[in-house]
């Protein structure tokens, strides 16, 4: 059951299609898996379409139309399947495979990356996912933008409570933390940030540099 939320204001720009592709991505995973926030984003979504019918109509012209209608007729019809396929998330088709399997890279005492920004070509934030051993610790740090993270696998806690599968949390450079996962498997995130983490601790402040 998540118990951590967008907020209702990243719910009305994803309703209205303003976000970033990769913020996209973490609020579309979490809908996915709670019913209460569906719920909302769909009232957005109908409150949507009531404002835009009392807006002023704009005329198509018959040839606009009939072009809209050509594209349509001339599309292929997609071939019959002759039995179901099996489901395939929406992060197995941008990652090509599960996420226990890729190629994660040691970062830092019991915190692997990957950066997937590649994925999102023309964006400007950095896009990773996060793994942290079970049981591990990740060094303490605060951030130097704004760090978008959801939950894909695990939990971890820090001082503002624990995080399971699906929660969404929203952390600035007015937060400080040091994560730890907890229960009986690798905890896994994706996390989209503005700028990169500020290490904060004794000695690995001085890794800072090499972060940047």
């Amino acid at each position: 059951m998540t118990r951590h939320h967008p907020e209702s204001l990243h719910l009305m720009e994803y309703s209205a299609g303003n976000l970033s592709e990769p913020h996209a991505l973490c609020i579309r995973l979490h809908l996915n898996e709670c019913a209460l926030c569906r719920s909302r984003v769909d009232t957005l979504d109908s409150l949507g379409a009531v404002m835009m019918e009392q807006q002023p109509k704009v005329s198509v012209s018959e040839s606009m139309f009939d072009s809209i209608l050509a594209r349509i007729d001339s599309s292929p019809l997609p071939e019959p399947l002759e039995k179901k396929l099996p489901r395939i998330s929406i992060l197995q088709k941008l990652l090509g495979d599960d996420i226990n399997n890729l190629p994660w890279k040691r970062q830092l005492g019991d915190v692997s990356v990957l950066d997937i920004t590649e994925k999102f070509p023309g964006q400007k934030e950095q896009v990773v996912l996060q793994k942290l051993v079970s049981g591990g610790k990740a060094p303490a740090h605060t951030h130097r933008g704004i760090e978008t993270t959801i939950v894909l696998q695990g939990a971890f806690a820090d001082q503002k409570g624990v995080f399971n599968q699906w929660d969404f949390v929203v952390l600035t450079d007015q937060d400080e933390h040091k994560p730890v996962a907890v229960g009986c498997e690798d905890c896994i995130t994706l996390s989209v940030l503005s700028a990169p983490v500020k290490l904060t601790g004794t000695f690995t402040r001085m890794l800072n540099p090499f972060i940047s």
